[in-house]
């Protein structure tokens, strides 16, 4: 995993709230956050729902991010105040406590790209969970490709930046099929401007199966897998990969 200019640089990262409103995924980790008393969110970017979590239950919420564009944005956010937020690497953080929740969403998972490095992570979470703690994470099916939904003929869309005004985003993609690795370039235009602002990134599809043994490996167990932010179990035909689990 390399520096993500998406994620690192702070022209970049002012888009991200604006591309990832709160949705179902963020809903369901919240109802899932219920009663427990303390939280851990890996990858935690922007920090919309670790800032969410402490502000609605008053608990223990620690937040993990190596960007620290983004972990500045999370800072400031509302409630962010009642959040404790790291700089960090979810494949080697040890923070030397437990929590009875720990969340790795945003397909964050995916920009592992090795098994070695996705192995490591999982180590990270089972490191961190109390006894009776959960985990939860999520990555795409890679039989849905959805690489081809990213393209520059189908993926432009408009926003609205609250300082720049309207902004025009689109990405493109390429799909390696010897390492199942995605690489694809967003790209954000300010209509008022012309400035151009470009990021080059890559993730992986791992497969089930592949997730399955890892997470054994790391010492965990799923207890239920969800094919989707609504609760569906999963399925062959599922577009995500959604264990909820424990340590073993």
């Amino acid at each position: 995993m390399t520096t993500d200019r998406l994620y690192d640089d702070a022209d970049l990262a002012q888009f991200y709230d604006l591309e990832n409103d709160w949705g179902n995924d963020l809903a369901f980790c919240l109802d899932l956050a219920k009663g427990a008393q303390s939280v851990l969110d890996l990858g935690c970017g922007t920090g919309r729902l670790a800032a969410a979590i402490a502000e609605t239950y008053g608990v223990s919420v620690t937040g993990v991010d190596p960007a620290a564009a983004m972990l500045e944005i999370a800072r400031r956010r509302p409630g962010g105040n009642k959040v404790d937020w790291i700089e960090g690497d979810a494949r080697q953080v040890r923070l030397g406590r437990s929590f009875d929740l720990v969340l790795l969403t945003g397909h964050a998972f995916q920009v592992f790209l090795t098994s070695h490095d996705r192995l490591a992570v999982l180590h990270s979470i089972a490191s961190h969970l109390t006894p009776t703690g959960r985990f939860i994470f999520d990555s795409r099916e890679p039989s849905s490709e959805a690489w081809h939904d990213w393209q520059p003929d189908n993926s432009q869309r408009q926003v609205t930046h609250p300082r720049l005004g309207p902004v025009t985003a689109w990405n493109a993609a390429e799909h390696d099929a010897a390492t199942g690795i995605v690489t694809y370039q967003t790209y954000y235009r300010v209509l008022a401007s012309g400035q151009e602002y470009t990021a080059s990134s890559q993730i992986a599809f791992p497969p089930q199966d592949e997730i399955t043994r890892l997470i054994d490996q790391a010492g965990l167990t799923a207890d239920r897998w969800l094919g989707d932010w609504q609760g569906t179990p999963r399925l062959s035909t599922s577009p995500e990969i959604i264990p909820i689990g424990r340590r073993r």
